[in-house]
């Protein structure tokens, strides 16, 4: 804890904590931490130590006022205690380490758990990006035409919502080669060309005039 917010030289701050208990607290709870710590090295706590109001101003430029307002919300939130000891009687403060680590280890247990899920939607990404670069090459290693294999490829490729599966994964069952048949054999029916209505009266008319023709024929050996 000493390491993450005090110093001997200048007071540093802990962002998390100060988005936690506001500036001021951070400030002034950074400081006490600095003054317990001259206070161990020194041998002269027993857990409590004493500072006050105008070593506080000094160090940290909150006024008496504010210190008071900042101190109340502090003991409030278990971060500390005072009473005043000794003649004439000073006041003491002690630190509540465990509640300050406890809110020092669920915020970075929060911080830490964002970028594992962060790091873990990377991961996935990175996961689908490979498994699609193994279902292309198993697809075109089939003998059918391009433009066929590149629509399947396509089709079934397709990512959900959430980025995590591709269409064919959400197959219960899947089989490579025989979806690929029935693709190439759809595909044939759709490139079919249907026939038209045009295309029957030409089959008709081209069958009339082989009749025609046929007759000619007839009529001119005939005459021959």
């Amino acid at each position: 804890m000493k390491h993450l917010l005090s110093s001997t030289a200048f007071i540093v701050l802990n962002k998390e904590l100060a988005r936690k208990v506001g500036l001021k607290g951070a400030v002034l709870l950074a400081d006490l931490i600095s003054k317990e710590e001259y206070f161990i090295a020194n041998g002269m706590t027993n857990g409590w130590f004493f500072n006050t109001e105008d070593n506080i101003e000094k160090d940290t430029t909150l006024t008496p006022y504010q210190q008071r307002n900042t101190l109340k919300k502090l003991i409030e939130q278990g971060f500390l205690e005072t009473k005043r000891i000794g003649i004439p009687a000073k006041k003491h403060f002690k630190i509540n380490e465990d509640q300050v680590m406890k809110l020092l280890n669920n915020l970075s247990l929060i911080k830490s758990t964002t970028i594992n899920k962060n790091k873990e939607i990377r991961i996935t990404n990175n996961n689908i990006s490979n498994r699609r670069e193994d279902f292309v090459s198993d697809v075109l290693s089939f003998d059918y035409d391009k433009s066929i294999l590149n629509g399947f490829i396509d089709y079934w490729t397709e990512p959900n919502k959430s980025n995590t599966k591709m269409k064919y994964e959400l197959n219960k069952t899947w089989q490579t080669s025989l979806r690929l048949k029935t693709w190439a054999a759809n595909q044939k029916k759709w490139d079919k060309p249907k026939s038209s209505g045009m295309s029957k009266i030409h089959q008709h008319l081209q069958k009339n005039i082989n009749v025609k023709k046929k007759l000619l024929k007839q009529f001119e050996n005939e005459i021959n």
